[in-house]
């Protein structure tokens, strides 16, 4: 049976509608008929599962039922050539020709206009997803940051898909939770981790990813790692290591400083070596590009201590060429970042120390006291930058707590500096607070006092002493042997002697404990209690000694006699037999001369050497003593712990104390060396 053409168009356009219908349903949009509608198709409908349109959008009406010779007419050959025999519509293919109506051009631009669509709604899709990603990572990362323990980070790996981005992240907390624990209470909290049955698992998935892990994810793992007591002879371990070296030129600054500080805290092995040396000739390669002073600053801090110091004075010169760009933060980063590095320059530190001195009212606390503990690891003593720090909290007291207060104290005292007006101030809220210390409080209190023999108005410094030595013996029974050696050492330098603390260390079990073999304070210890000793001896013999309180065996100091002082003393007396060399008094003080002056004739005589200290009322003894420059505080000759002790004893034992210091006394000529000694020596 013949099928009229006007049919055959018809059966294409529906077939048309229909592949459109689906492929709108393929490609994801959500409503089919609006689609088609939009670019004038109808939705196909159904009736007795038949197949028909009500619209008429394809200009159908332009059909005329002619005869069929009148319609071949019309229709080009070519497009009647195509069309099937049997009349089966499923037998052609959309892509060819369907007739005068819908041309090639109309299928192009029917295909350009659903295109875009098609990319919109992936692009729609990708959006979707990716929100619901960053919503699932921020609730991940929320979870991550209330994470109080190793073990809670392990469980929320458990519920969660972690990727290699987030792995740094679990190990970095599992760190950060044990940061601020006590020892015992880390060594539980990593027995848990260890044993926790997801550990293996997180590690395992650090291991297969860490070719994929970004720079600065791989440096925060290896650190985590490390921190957290992961065992440095793992495969995990070296793999890290392995691709760090690989990657190591990709690194950026941050990774670099990450890098170092880990590489610190690990045991010498070939793969650390040879890290710490790449990272070397990595920051040696990159110090012409340096543009920025923070940048700078990392790279120093990489190198660390025991970089080669042709490599640090590059980074010195390079730092110098910046020194015009340095902010005051600059500045103060610059103490830490030499200190980290092990570098002492003094050009750079005068640099930065006048920039601090100049903004010191807007530095904050805890910088101002990073400053001074770098000064102290790079023993930089720098009196104007010293005296700007106390000066500034002296006058701002008020707005300092005790504990941040005592703390300068005790950086000072590390440094040899005695801030009087300070000093005199704190010991005033002492009195006024004296409950408010604790056992450290107090012992820290005592030394810096003491360590800087530091002398407080007659009025109220026995009031002071008695307030420390009560505080103290409140805590006798937690004291440790140690801590109690130190306290009762400190207030004896004082000349303050606590009976009830006294009569505890000297008991057997103290003694033993202080003075074992296995002590690693054994040398220290006994030098200290020598000196309670002899204080006890000369200073308060009243005082009932235990049995055991004596000076067991003497400890002669390695000193030599300074060959200047001693070409100048025989230069001043004219005889070498006038006066003794290296004497050591009491088995612990050494005597660099000792010289006999005739009060009356104001000249030497000869030492009688049948006794030791002299009967002799018309014979007066002269001690000189050589002194360095760290027997004093820093700027003054004002003598600090064991010179105060000895000069304070050797007073006692009836001399004439006279001091040489080295440091000064170098400094002068002949001439002027032998007037220093006979002005005081021969002194009224």
């Amino acid at each position: 049976m013949n099928i009229h053409p006007a049919g055959t168009q018809l059966l294409r356009n529906l077939r048309l509608c229909s592949f459109l219908s689906c492929r709108c349903a393929l490609i994801g949009f959500r409503n089919c008929a609006t689609s088609i509608q939009k670019y004038r198709f109808a939705p196909l409908k159904r009736q007795n599962g038949f197949p028909y349109c009500l619209e008429n959008h394809l200009d159908l009406t332009s059909i005329r039922f002619h005869s069929f010779e009148n319609t071949q007419q019309q229709i080009p050959t070519a497009a009647l050539e195509n069309e099937p025999e049997n009349g089966n519509i499923h037998s052609g293919e959309i892509t060819g020709d369907s007739g005068p109506f819908i041309g090639h051009s109309s299928k192009r631009a029917i295909a350009q206009n659903l295109e875009p669509l098609a990319e919109e709604s992936i692009t729609e899709q990708k959006t979707l997803l990716s929100t619901k990603r960053d919503e699932s990572l921020d609730q991940f990362f929320d979870r991550l940051r209330r994470c109080t323990s190793p073990s809670d980070v392990l469980d929320l790996y458990v519920e969660s898909t972690v990727t290699w981005k987030q792995i740094s992240s679990c190990l970095m907390t599992m760190w950060r939770t044990t940061k601020r624990m006590s020892e015992d209470q880390k060594r539980y909290e990593r027995k848990l981790m260890f044993e926790h049955p997801v550990f293996e698992k997180i590690c395992q998935q650090a291991l297969k990813e860490a070719q994929s892990m970004s720079c600065n994810d791989l440096a925060y793992s290896l650190f985590a790692l490390v921190k957290i007591g992961a065992s440095q002879h793992s495969r995990l371990i070296h793999t890290l290591l392995r691709v760090t070296q690989e990657r190591l030129n990709e690194f950026d600054e941050r990774a670099l400083s990450v890098l170092s500080s880990c590489l610190k805290n690990m045991e010498e092995g070939k793969s650390v070596n040879a890290l710490r040396i790449g990272l070397r000739l990595l920051v040696e390669l990159r110090i012409p590009k340096i543009k920025r002073v923070m940048a700078l600053q990392t790279m120093m801090r990489c190198i660390g201590k025991d970089a080669p110091l042709p490599l640090k004075k590059k980074l010195e010169h390079k730092a110098f060429s910046l020194l015009n760009e340095f902010t005051l933060p600059n500045s103060q980063y610059m103490f830490i970042t030499l200190a980290v590095m092990g570098l002492c320059s003094h050009p750079l530190l005068k640099a930065c120390s006048d920039r601090v001195i100049e903004n010191i009212h807007g530095i904050p606390f805890w910088r101002l006291v990073h400053i001074l503990q770098s000064c102290k690891d790079l023993q930089y003593r720098n009196t104007d930058l010293l005296n700007a720090i106390g000066n500034h909290v002296a006058s701002t007291l008020a707005i300092w707590q005790v504990k941040q207060v005592m703390l300068f104290l005790v950086l000072f005292a590390d440094l040899s500096f005695c801030h009087t007006e300070l000093m005199d101030a704190f010991a005033k809220i002492v009195l006024a607070e004296p409950e408010s210390l604790t056992l450290k409080d107090v012992l820290s209190v005592l030394r810096v006092y003491s360590l800087l023999n530091h002398r407080l108005d007659e009025d109220w410094a026995g009031h002071f002493l008695q307030t420390l030595s009560d505080g103290f013996e409140l805590y006798l029974s937690k004291c440790s042997s140690l801590e109690l050696l130190r306290g009762v050492y400190s207030l004896c330098l004082m000349a303050h002697y606590p009976q009830a603390a006294i009569h505890q260390l000297f008991q057997d079990s103290r003694l033993s404990e202080l003075l074992s073999s296995a002590n690693v304070h054994r040398e220290s210890n006994k030098r200290m209690l020598q000196c309670i000793y002899l204080c006890l001896e000369l200073e308060n013999p009243s005082f009932a000694r235990p049995a055991n309180a004596s000076i067991a065996s003497p400890l002669l100091p390695s000193v030599t006699v300074n060959a200047e002082v001693q070409k100048a003393v025989d230069t001043t007396l004219g005889d070498s037999s006038l006066y003794r060399q290296g004497l050591v008094l009491k088995n612990i003080h050494f005597i660099d001369f000792e010289i006999a002056l005739d009060q009356e004739r104001k000249n030497a005589v000869p030492i009688p050497q049948d006794d030791e200290i002299g009967s002799d009322t018309n014979t007066q003894r002269v001690a000189v003593l050589c002194t360095p420059v760290s027997a004093f505080c820093l700027g003054t000759m004002h003598p600090k712990e064991r010179l105060a002790l000895k000069i304070r004893h050797l007073k006692v034992l009836g001399y004439h104390v006279v001091l040489v210091p080295v440091h000064e006394f170098g400094k002068l000529s002949e001439d002027e060396r032998v007037e220093f000694l006979k002005s005081a020596i021969f002194a009224e």
